[in-house]
């Protein structure tokens, strides 16, 4: 339980500071103490809520408008990952969102601006199809929304919106199939508190580091996931 808090108060501070990030470190902890199926339902609907409060953390920068098409698509492709969590071949998923990653990265370094505004909605989807399957959304989440071209406060925004919208959609699937209980919702409860103090911290760390920080933040975080993914395979 110790170690399970631990990973849940710096989830939240990294995803807060970030805007994404959090089942970097939450979906491994929670899937190595509660095996597989119930450590991602679990950290769904820990994500799920922890996203209400960012949410109205960063009330005043959330782009709804322009983020919305990212935000529906994500949560269709979370009912679907979700529903595909049993049977969906992982390690073939695994190398299509490296493959994903590596062109999205390209696309953005040349500036190769037509094939970032086509890839911004199949990204969406596929970040939430592999979020439902495995946890996480990996590189995918960031990059679709990267598309959008805001300034980190308005980032944190929108990733909280489409975080929200997922994890919230995985969190239903995964409680009509039986996966989350009454006990779930009660570690959900007790983490309110952490939520909340690594919300304020994480949204301080965010103000701090400045635009430059911030980048080097967001692909250290994509990094970080590619190398969960290669590290899966």
């Amino acid at each position: 339980m110790v170690v399970t808090l631990i990973a849940v108060a710096v989830s939240f501070t990294v995803s807060a500071s970030a805007g994404l990030g959090g089942s970097l470190v939450l979906v491994p902890i929670l899937a190595l103490v509660l095996g597989t199926k119930e450590g991602v339902a679990l950290a769904a609907l820990l994500l799920a809520a922890n996203n209400v409060v960012k949410v109205f953390a960063y009330r005043e920068t959330l782009p709804l408008r322009k983020a919305l098409v990212v935000i529906v698509l994500i949560a269709a492709g979370a009912a679907l990952g979700g529903l595909l969590l049993v049977s969906a071949p992982e390690r073939v998923v695994t190398v299509a969102v490296i493959v994903s990653f590596v062109i999205a990265l390209l696309a953005e370094r040349l500036d190769l601006a037509r094939l970032r505004r086509i890839g911004g909605p199949v990204l969406a989807v596929g970040s939430g199809a592999t979020s439902g399957f495995s946890g996480t959304s990996g590189p995918l989440k960031g990059m679709a929304i990267r598309q959008l071209e805001l300034d980190r406060a308005h980032f944190v925004g929108a990733a909280s919106l489409t975080s929200l919208a997922g994890d919230a959609t995985k969190a239903t699937v995964f409680t009509e199939a039986g996966l989350l209980s009454g006990d779930s919702f009660l570690v959900a409860l007790a983490a309110v508190p952490l939520m909340l103090v690594a919300t304020i911290t994480g949204k301080r760390i965010n103000r701090s580091i400045g635009e430059r920080g911030y980048t080097s933040l967001f692909w250290g975080i994509m990094a970080g996931y590619t190398v969960r993914l290669v590290l899966t395979l």
